[in-house]
Order: structure tokens, then C-alpha cells, then sequence
């Protein structure tokens, strides 16, 4: 069987909807209980329900064959997987925010609040920005708006919250989307069903 580590959550959904119309369907996932791992083995597949940062861990460490990651979480932690394909879902952007009206003054150190810090400090590396990384696990809109930071790095999705608190995106970062990933030992031995799964995911894909 080839293992399936999905995101927890509405993704996760989205994502076993795509699986299931690609022929990979496993009726069991769908009932109301407990159970944390779901397979059919008529499909050859066996699905289990992950918190969506934990996928690429899971996945990484050969417990998962393929799975299904935020473009935000390969970069922030770079796991040493194969990133197969983008399902352009749960799309969004990593951006940067401020309160409105902020004005960034070059000659000072950038306070930069977030929780993905290796998106952050590469962001600004790139630009020759100096910058004072303050890592937070959430409510990062809290931080500018307190005096914690001058700016935040965070993930925006519709920029309703930042509208709400005063904040706006001033800066995208990279467009974020859910991603296909394989184990890399998986892939060498099992090449050909992983392909077989990712061409089918792919004809689920859509496109605006």
C-alpha cells in the first residue's frame, strides 16, 4: 500500500476530494469516528490525518510515502523530500504587513516579527535589509500593533484580519499553495504508482 499523510482540517478535505475522484477513494475516511488511519485495499492506498506542519515530517521520515504540504512549510523548513506537484489549493501569500501608514526607515534595524524566520531572514538577506528577527508561535498581527516589531512575515490569505487591526500587506513574499510531496527512498522503489497517483491528481486540478 502506498501510505497518505494528509493535513488535518478543510485542506485535508479538499485534498482526499482529489484523491478519491483520481480512483483513490476509501469510503471509511468519511464516517464519524476515531480512527487515525483509514485504508482500502482495493485502491492500494491507506490514508491518515496529520496536523498540516507535520506532514513533511511524517513524510520525510518514510511513515508517509506522498503526502500533502503548504508551499510555506518546504520553504520555512526544507525538508528533504521531492515536491511532485502544485494542487493550487489553498492558495494565499506569504507577505509582509504593517500598520498603515508605516514608513520604513533604512538607517534603523527592522524589527520583523513571525514565526516562519527562515522565510524572513532570507526575504531580507536578499534585500541587504538588516533586520531583528522576534519569533512568535501567534496572534502575530498583536505584535506591530503592541510595538513588539515594526513589521510582521506571516501568511494572508484575504487581509481581512490585518484590515480589522489597522494593518495592511505592504510586501508578498511568495505565492503559497498546497503541494504533492514524496518520500525520496519511496519514490525510487515505488516510482512508477507514485507517478501513476500524481497524474491522476493532476487531471483533478483546477485552474481559474
Amino acid at each position: 500500500m502506498i501510505n497518505v499523510a494528509l493535513p488535518k482540517g478543510r485542506l485535508g478535505e479538499k485534498v482526499y476530494g482529489m484523491f478519491a475522484a483520481a480512483g483513490y477513494e476509501c469510503p471509511s475516511i468519511l464516517e464519524n469516528n476515531r480512527r487515525l488511519i483509514f485504508e482500502n485495499p482495493a485502491s492500494g492506498v491507506r490514508y491518515f490525518w496529520v496536523k498540516p506542519s507535520d506532514v513533511a515530517i511524517y513524510v520525510e521520515r518514510g511513515a508517509a510515502d506522498v503526502g500533502v504540504a503548504g508551499k510555506d512549510i518546504l520553504l520555512e523548513y526544507r525538508p528533504d523530500v521531492y515536491e511532485l506537484l502544485d494542487l493550487n489549493i489553498g492558495r494565499c501569500r506569504m507577505a509582509v504587513a504593517a500598520k498603515v501608514g508605516f514608513h520604513d526607515d533604512v538607517e534603523k534595524t527592522l524589527r520583523v516579527a513571525t514565526k516562519f524566520t527562515r522565510i524572513a531572514r532570507e526575504y531580507y538577506a536578499g534585500l541587504g535589509r538588516d533586520i531583528d528577527i522576534i519569533h512568535l508561535n501567534g496572534s502575530i498581527e498583536l505584535a506591530p500593533i503592541l510595538g513588539l516589531s515594526d513589521v510582521i512575515v506571516d501568511i494572508v490569505e484575504t487581509g481581512k484580519t490585518l484590515l480589522e487591526n489597522n494593518l495592511e500587506p505592504v510586501e508578498t513574499i511568495v505565492p503559497i499553495s498546497a503541494r504533492l510531496i514524496a518520500n525520496k527512498a519511496s519514490f525510487k522503489f515505488n516510482s512508477g504508482r507514485i507517478e501513476t497517483i500524481a497524474e491522476g491528481l493532476k487531471g483533478q486540478i483546477k485552474y481559474d
